[in-house]
């Protein structure tokens, strides 16, 4: 018979007290400090309404496709439009983008034992991020913008994703991180650099951001938790994996969908000059996925052959 050391013991104890815990704080806050997508929201509200053509809506420099001669060309009524509509897309990406994240936890809590403290959390989430699709819809509808989103091949997708909560569930945990931590970036970023910001906009931001800090302390505590004990075969599937899924929804998520590009003609020379060999938004997209980057370190995904990979991807330094 194998004895398990008394010290290991302890240590996986403390580990699942730490863990425990960290779900119990979770939990509290999303009773304590939640949001609704109607009741906290004044939708109605004469400084919330949307007007096209309001200047607020236009991109400023600090935006890739802002900076663009091409764009600070077109009359200031389109800058405007273009540049709530372009709010508008991101926003029903976001919550297409949420309904996988909603699919893949209730498949995750489906395989959790009884009393585990995962499935509460998880239960919170949910509802959290259906009213964050609340918001965005309503947002979308008030637009005046017909927003698809993503386009269909993304969408087929949806199902291979939602999979991996139940087959691989730390695989589904890293795409939660590649869908949620560039957009968090990007509007705490926003968020602290003040200037005119539409307070409907604002509103919807703060809430996000306050609620989103919670989702991706669990997937990242989750990953820490369980990537040290996969196999050496799953932790390499996981190393490769990660940086493909994170190239894939950074690129979705910050730069214009096909819609906003066909409606608006947008020259793929300027995509060019503004995404594609933009070394400012390269280097942008690089600080959006610092913090998963940093953690897929800590957990032992970026030996050196990793790192290779990353940096082909375009989502890692020369280091």
């Amino acid at each position: 018979m194998t004895v398990v050391p008394a010290e290991l013991i302890d240590e996986e104890a403390q580990a699942q007290s730490g863990w425990d815990g960290l779900l119990a704080r979770l939990s509290n806050l999303s009773v304590t400090k939640h949001f609704d997508a109607y009741a906290d929201v004044d939708w109605d509200g004469p400084e919330m309404r949307i007007d096209r053509h309001d200047p607020r809506w236009a991109l400023d420099g600090n935006d890739p496709l802002g900076a663009t001669d091409w764009y600070r060309d077109l009359p200031l009524e389109t800058q405007a439009s273009l540049g709530l509509d372009l709010v508008a897309s991101k926003m029903k990406i976001g919550l297409q983008f949420e309904s996988i994240l909603k699919q893949g936890l209730l498949r995750f809590a489906a395989e959790l034992p009884n009393r585990s403290p995962e499935f509460r959390y998880c239960y919170h989430e949910l509802i959290e991020e259906a009213h964050h699709s609340l918001m965005f819809q309503e947002f979308v509808n008030r637009s005046g913008f017909d927003a698809r989103g993503l386009s269909k091949v993304d969408r087929a997708g949806a199902s291979f994703v939602v999979g991996l909560a139940r087959r691989f569930p730390e695989l589904f945990f890293v795409f939660v991180l590649g869908g949620e931590d560039p957009i968090d970036h990007v509007q705490r970023r926003e968020l602290r650099r003040g200037g005119t910001i539409h307070p409907l906009l604002e509103r919807i931001m703060r809430i996000h951001v306050t609620e989103e800090a919670r989702h991706l302390s669990f997937a990242r505590h989750y990953l820490k938790r369980r990537v040290p004990q996969l196999s050496r075969f799953r932790r390499a599937e996981l190393a490769v994996g990660a940086p493909l899924i994170l190239a894939a929804m950074a690129q979705m998520m910050l730069r214009p969908s096909r819609q906003i590009v066909a409606d608006y003609a947008i020259p793929a020379s300027v995509l060019d000059l503004a995404y594609t060999y933009n070394p400012e938004h390269r280097a942008a997209t690089v600080e959006s996925l610092q913090k998963v980057r940093r953690l897929c370190e800590e957990v032992g995904l970026l030996t050196p052959a990793y790192r290779r990979l990353w940096r082909v991807l375009g989502l890692g330094s020369g280091t």
